[in-house]
């Protein structure tokens, strides 16, 4: 199972297992991560599971919708280059030890 290591935005780290094809979202919210909320269940219409993709990381990612675009200009943090809505990153194997900077705040 892949990992996924989220930091918070005070630095403490969380590292979780995630069934392949789960969400980086769902694992935070499923296994009480704070910092990512996910108010919409993962269907791209609130920005509440903004995080900050560590850029080592962000070549690997797929290319973002055009509707995750356009959501994280209403996130509620500065949005940088490496932001995405963790709802649409899948874990999978290739993404083994991905890390997940938080944000400030989601709302």
């Amino acid at each position: 199972m892949p990992t996924v290591n989220y930091v918070s935005f005070d630095g403490q780290s969380t590292q979780l297992e995630l069934a392949e094809g789960m969400t980086i979202m769902q694992g935070a919210v499923m296994n009480g991560v704070e910092g990512i909320e996910g108010e919409c269940s993962g269907s791209c219409a609130c920005a509440t599971c903004h995080c900050y993709v560590d850029d080592a990381w962000l070549a690997k990612l797929p290319e973002m919708s055009e509707n995750e675009d356009e959501m994280l200009d209403d996130t509620a943090s500065e949005r940088k280059p490496n932001s995405r809505l963790s709802c649409q990153i899948k874990a999978s194997a290739e993404l083994d030890g991905i890390v997940i900077h938080m944000p400030e705040e989601q709302e």
